[in-house]
């Protein structure tokens, strides 16, 4: 009897899955990462006859290319937390369970979060290009950023990230911590948070932190009227979705000076071209999508991607079903 075919479509999938996979399918790995001009081409050429699929790619996951795959597929999971580039209602048209990544990512993501906060408050951006153009200035008022301790620190989605970012955060001696989300969460009293509305977040805190997913509701949710809400010395830092903000008002607010400054780890496109104006920024400081950019991390989110598509293969429930 034939071994089953799992296709994954990037060929960055670490090792640690494909270890995994051996000798239980056949797994087939496509040679292109997601920036290639040849990867969407070459995914839709190797879809047909497939009966897993391991979507590890930004490309997003349409109805028409589960088409291209057949009828024989019947086992889908993404190596991400997020599932907004997955058509989720088609897969369950179709009766196809999907799974993903949660939780492992959390405390890499959360880490990544921290340093942006600091490094998007302290000017490093900055600081460093004004160090390697040989302009390293003295005096008390050069350079000087934002404090930590005493602020209030306002966190949009308290899921996993957002309550491993707020439990980095304690030892900084932050004031007040406040959230919003969809539902009160049970770990937050242990925690010391409280929920408001996201309006009032935006409008009390001195760190604003994107954790949440992207939806229709949450879409460009930093727009140009609620960044007129904000502190005129407020951080931005966003790990969860580029679309999130709404980049040509952030852009202006930061230009313009109505918020101190941002910390992007998402942006919108992915990868992002140098002559973005944001990129051009001082106080735009942004990494480019590195928040579970860990080996451990990375071998992890492999793996279970490699155990939910081998459990949806046996008609058995994946670790982390969407």
């Amino acid at each position: 009897m034939s071994l089953k075919r799992v296709l994954i479509v990037n060929k960055s999938f670490p090792l640690a899955g494909l270890e995994l996979l051996k000798n239980k399918v056949e797994a087939v790995v496509l040679p292109h990462l997601d920036y290639e001009p040849e990867s969407l081409p070459t995914i839709k050429k190797n879809l047909k006859g497939i009966d897993g699929l391991i979507w590890n790619t930004k490309h997003k996951l349409t109805g028409e290319l589960l088409d291209l795959a057949g009828p024989q597929l019947k086992s889908v999971t993404t190596m991400a937390s997020g599932i907004d580039h997955i058509d989720v209602p088609e897969l369950k048209k179709r009766g196809i369970p999907l799974g993903n990544t949660p939780q492992v990512l959390d405390d890499a993501v959360a880490d990544i979060t921290v340093g942006l906060l600091i490094a998007a408050a302290r000017r490093f951006k900055e600081g460093v290009q004004e160090l390697e153009a040989g302009e390293w200035k003295y005096g008390v008022q050069w350079m000087v950023g934002q404090d930590i301790a005493g602020s209030t620190v306002g966190i949009v989605g308290f899921g996993g990230i957002g309550q491993a970012v707020l439990r980095r955060l304690r030892g900084f001696d932050v004031a007040r911590f406040i959230y919003s989300g969809r539902t009160d969460k049970p770990q937050a009293k242990t925690l010391g948070a409280e929920r408001v509305p996201v309006e009032q977040l935006l409008k009390e805190s001195d760190y604003v932190i994107l954790a949440c997913p992207l939806s229709k509701e949450t879409k460009h949710m930093i727009n140009a009227d609620s960044l007129k809400t904000m502190k005129k010395t407020a951080v931005v830092v966003n790990i969860g979705r580029g679309e999130l903000i709404d980049q040509e008002a952030l852009y202006t607010a930061l230009k313009e000076k109505q918020i101190f400054a941002a910390g992007l780890d998402v942006v919108t496109p992915e990868p992002i071209g140098k002559d973005h104006p944001l990129v051009s920024l001082p106080n735009c400081y942004i990494i480019p999508h590195m928040g579970s950019a860990t080996v451990e991390t990375r071998n992890k989110m492999a793996s279970i991607s490699a155990k939910n598509v081998l459990l949806g293969l046996e008609g058995k429930p994946m670790l982390f079903p969407c």
